[in-house]
């Protein structure tokens, strides 16, 4: 890995003329053994590419297959812009053209990637194996717009029409070896599964329905490859050992990002309320439920116990058994009636679970006709209402 300080006239592309010097200052921030390398710029992650590059990307500027593209570019658009219309030049190829000048590249030979995530929030990730080399590099936000394949449409594409929609994790994948078109084609299905599966570890909720995210709905990627190299990769699948590279390498990859620019880790997710996020549950339905439990209604003490306790990780535990019950039943793996029974009874062992020594009413806080969450609402609300807390929340530490 190598780092330092550019004002842009070091890259292998040909810087275009700009002026101002400062608009193209930049960092290096990594170079592969093949020698791409990646520059961060204020509002734009640049990688340089040595000829001979293969490239597939889903950009609006030179995408698709092309084996004349220099540089590939991560940019993040100003903040205001809602429409294409709004971007300097008027349209989405004719922005990045113009960025793509101001970052000292050829338009005619670069590629570029669109987000509102922060370039000072890029991850890269390298995976190596027997002289194959995978690198990934990213940006990631999901807090907004995180959605599942297969989620409600959030408008009609008709005549050329575009929205911005603020939440993008975009990929460049840079593959130091020479792969076949359909190689790379599959290279972004593994990497696609990759950020899937990483979005599934750390249960990111989509935010067009109450399912797990499988990315953005503007998500972007762009694939390189080394079509000098004497090294020839047919398969990028997950049995070849290039796709357990990218595999890893992606995973790993989507996880830095979305810590860089979401905060969202697997620690962020060890809470009960963070887990109801995803199925529109908040502090106000909690209050809403617990003002007419038996118990004080002082609401300030009842949400400061309930955030500790939502923290507790056996709670946590049983949460996430809960709403994966909850996902089954979506899915239709499991009745909806024996997935009731099955919830409510891990409720009622709660006490035990937690090491409680309170008598909790479940007969009047649970029934198997309701709905799950309704049910494991009522029982939690009134734990963090009446229950003796100072064994429930201490735990917290000890998890």
């Amino acid at each position: 890995m190598t780092s330092g300080t550019t004002d842009g006239d070091d890259m292998d592309i040909n810087p275009a003329k700009t002026d101002s010097n400062a608009e193209r200052k930049s960092t290096l921030l990594f170079e592969t053994t093949g020698k791409e390398k990646i520059y961060r710029f204020n509002d734009s992650i640049l990688v340089s590419l040595p000829q001979g590059r293969k490239t597939l990307t889903t950009s609006w500027l030179n995408g698709g297959y092309r084996e004349d593209v220099r540089a590939v570019f991560n940019h993040m658009i100003p903040k205001g812009k809602h429409a294409p219309k709004e971007l300097e030049g008027g349209s989405v190829p004719a922005y990045l053209r113009i960025i793509a000048e101001r970052l000292g590249a050829d338009p005619d030979t670069s590629s570029g990637l669109l987000t509102a995530a922060n370039m000072d929030n890029v991850a890269i990730v390298t995976k190596s194996f027997r002289g194959v080399e995978v690198t990934a590099i990213m940006t990631a936000g999901i807090e907004v717009n995180g959605g599942r394949a297969g989620d409600p449409a959030s408008y009609y594409q008709e005549n050329g029409s575009h929205q911005f929609i603020q939440g993008t994790i975009n990929m460049i994948l840079v593959i130091g070896g020479d792969l076949p078109e359909y190689a790379m084609a599959r290279a972004i299905i593994t990497a696609s599964e990759a950020k899937a599966a990483a979005l599934q570890q750390l249960m990111a909720p989509s935010r067009y329905s109450h399912g797990i995210a499988t990315g953005s709905g503007t998500d972007m990627v762009a694939v390189v490859c080394d079509g000098t190299s004497s090294l020839t990769l047919t398969d990028a699948g997950q049995h070849s050992k290039l796709g357990e590279l990218i595999g890893k390498a992606v995973i790993e990859c989507t996880h830095k990002a979305l810590e860089l620019q979401s905060d969202l880790t697997a620690l962020s997710q060890r809470d009960m309320l963070v887990r109801l996020e995803r199925f529109d549950i908040s502090e106000a339905d909690y209050w809403k439920v617990a003002s007419g439990l038996n118990g004080a209604n002082r609401k300030a003490a009842f949400l400061k116990v309930l955030r500790e306790m939502s923290k507790n990780p056996v709670l946590v535990g049983a949460t996430g058994t809960v709403l994966h019950i909850v996902d089954e039943i979506s899915w239709g793996l499991i009745p909806e009636t024996a997935g009731r029974k099955v919830a409510v009874s891990l409720m009622k062992g709660l006490p035990a679970m937690l090491g409680m020594d309170d008598s909790i009413p479940f007969d009047e806080l649970t029934d198997e006709k309701d709905c799950i969450i309704d049910n494991w609402i009522r029982v939690t609300a009134w734990m963090a209402k009446n229950c003796d807390h100072k064994d429930l929340c201490s735990q917290v530490v000890q998890g």
